[in-house]
């Protein structure tokens, strides 16, 4: 008995080197993906904000986007301009509608593409 706990004791425990490195290398690659991600994510709220309150705001194709254009400036929205916008009425309230993509090059030919897609009125 006192031979086998003695044994039990002796085994070696933690992680491997190959574990640890498998482990960093993982660490690096989330932060640096998500390094990549937040300001795309940051740029993505900023451009609905100005889409809405231009929506709210104005009540012309012209206004809306002029004060997007603004906004944009304002906020460094790089991804889209005020003449990508798609600009409908419903109900005599102005709806701005946007699509746009945003890729983050990984390695090679491998690329990680974000798609926006949103309406606000």
């Amino acid at each position: 008995m006192a031979a086998r706990r003695n044994a039990l004791r002796s085994r070696q425990r933690g992680m491997s080197f190959f574990g640890l490195v498998f482990i960093g290398v993982f660490a690096v690659a989330i932060f640096a993906i998500g390094g990549q991600s937040v300001p795309i994510l940051i740029e993505y709220q900023a451009i609905k904000k100005a889409a809405t309150k231009a929506a709210r705001e104005q009540t012309t194709v012209a206004g809306v986007r002029a004060d997007f254009d603004r906004a944009a400036t304002i906020d460094d929205i790089t991804s889209i301009s005020g003449k990508d916008l798609e600009i409908t009425k419903r109900n005599d309230k102005v709806v701005v509608s946007y699509k746009y993509e945003r890729e983050i090059a990984l390695f090679g030919p491998a690329y990680l593409v974000y798609r926006f897609q949103d309406s606000v009125d």
